[in-house]
């Protein structure tokens, strides 16, 4: 009977140090130092890693910087247009954008069609044109790169490739004139796929009716 006991004893004896080995929490000397939380998915929320990611999410983002620009195309001032100017409009796209009140009306229309990009991209070009100062065409030059031919922007407009290598060209040195030919080019587009809808459209009907029942008014 003892010995039957002691027999027992000795075998209990390695199971008790294996599991004595293997306490969680407790990592044997060769394991000192290292972090299982970059190695595993079982790290508590309180591990390192995580707590960096959160650091780095709750950090303050900077607005972007589009966001930070104060010098964005806003609509023309222009007094509210006649009967006959709207009129006008239905004899050509040019006499649409020879006034600030056709290019608004205008303008209003593309931004239904989400194509309000070409308007702005062509005004900004207007402006560019004005410039005489050096400093400043590199600046807006920039800008309107940046906007409108970049592939990264959100605006980019449509343009050919041998017309957007010209202007990646000469924008290490550009001029007032270095976005005439992509101007055109928008500016044709407008003329041929977006004045005829603008034509047909409520927005423009609307107007011409309302200004034709205040003539009768008058």
């Amino acid at each position: 009977m003892r010995s039957e006991q002691s027999e027992m004893r000795k075998r209990q004896m390695p199971a008790a140090q294996e599991t004595s080995g293997s306490t969680p929490g407790q990592p044997g000397a060769g394991d000192r130092g290292s972090n299982a939380c970059c190695f595993c998915w079982c790290c508590c929320c309180s591990c390192s890693c995580l707590t960096v990611r959160n650091q780095e999410e709750q950090r303050p983002r900077r607005p972007s910087h589009e966001l930070q620009r104060e010098d964005l195309p806003t609509c023309e001032e222009s007094p509210s247009p006649t009967l006959e100017e709207v009129n006008a409009w239905a004899q050509s796209f040019d006499k649409v954008m020879l006034t600030p009140a056709g290019r608004n009306a205008f303008r209003e229309f593309l931004r239904t069609e989400f194509s309000e990009e070409n308007m702005l991209f062509w005004m900004a070009c207007e402006e560019l044109k004005k410039e005489a100062n050096k400093t400043i065409i590199e600046e807006k030059a920039r800008i309107i790169y940046e906007d409108y031919i970049s592939i990264l922007s959100p605006k980019e407009v449509s343009l050919d490739s041998r017309v957007r290598e010209v202007i990646n060209r000469n924008m290490v040195e550009p001029s007032q004139h270095i976005f005439d030919d992509a101007q055109l080019q928008i500016y044709t587009l407008m003329h041929r796929d977006s004045y005829p809808r603008f034509m047909n459209s409520a927005l423009y009907k609307d107007l011409l009716q309302s200004l034709a029942e205040k003539s009768v008014e008058a």
